[in-house]
């Protein structure tokens, strides 16, 4: 019943925090989208302190000394909207490669596209692998950070893979190192449920994968990498 009545709390402010966000960031439709990128970030940094204080569910933060500066390629495991905001707080001048429906979504897809995050059209095949490649050089070209959830979409915990091609795609591509990242965000905010869990979600980062592999080669290693990692972080669950 607590379990309950703690997540309806907290989807309530955590609403209530996003329109907040959405009124007071306003003025940045006169400025570069960097104030745009910090405005996302200070509220990914609230709704962490909002899960913290009102869930119980805090974050333990493993390897971020493994993050080198400048463009990089982040390609994170994907198993809750967790991610989409907590991620946000790690990186200087991150961008999200975003499914492109969230551009129609009035105002909030403004903020997407005035922050630069990269649309991809899913039913578009091969073009919009191509168009996407082509934005990612740009933003990498400005030294940001490329958000990419391999597997498209959030998978459960312990769900059998699914990793897509595309991220492959944009490391040989682009000659942008590639950051792997693990967590077991699942196991507090569940795919597609109403219930935040009280416990510590685990993201690992891994070491970054330097450009030069062969694109078969580092797609398996990108695979194998993440989902060793995400087995161990699952297998220890989210207690202190």
């Amino acid at each position: 019943m607590l379990i309950l009545v703690r997540s309806i709390l907290f989807n309530i402010l955590f609403y209530l925090n996003l329109l907040i966000y959405l009124i007071a960031a306003t003025p940045t439709f006169f400025f570069s989208h960097r104030a745009v990128v910090s405005f996302a970030k200070a509220w990914g940094r609230t709704n962490l302190s909002l899960l913290r204080l009102v869930c119980g569910i805090d974050v333990k933060w493993i390897g971020l000394e493994k993050i080198p500066p400048g463009p990089l390629i982040v390609a994170a495991k994907h198993q809750s909207s967790w991610e989409t905001f907590a991620l946000l707080t790690l990186f200087d001048d991150p961008t999200f490669i975003v499914k492109r429906e969230l551009m129609w979504i009035p105002w909030f897809g403004w903020y997407i596209w005035k922050a630069r995050m990269i649309p991809v059209d899913r039913g578009a095949g091969t073009q919009a692998l191509v168009l996407m490649t082509e934005k990612a050089r740009v933003e990498l070209a400005n030294d940001r950070q490329l958000v990419i959830f391999p597997e498209g979409t959030r998978r459960t915990p312990g769900a059998e893979p699914a990793y897509k091609f595309g991220v492959a795609h944009i490391y040989s591509e682009t000659g942008a190192p590639c950051l792997p990242v693990a967590l077991n965000s699942g196991l507090v905010w569940p795919r597609r449920k109403f219930l935040r869990y009280p416990g510590t979600v685990r993201v690992e980062i891994l070491d970054p994968i330097q450009p030069g592999l062969e694109r078969s080669a580092f797609f398996q290693r990108l695979r194998n990498d993440i989902e060793a990692a995400t087995a161990r972080l699952i297998a220890a669950g989210t207690g202190k």
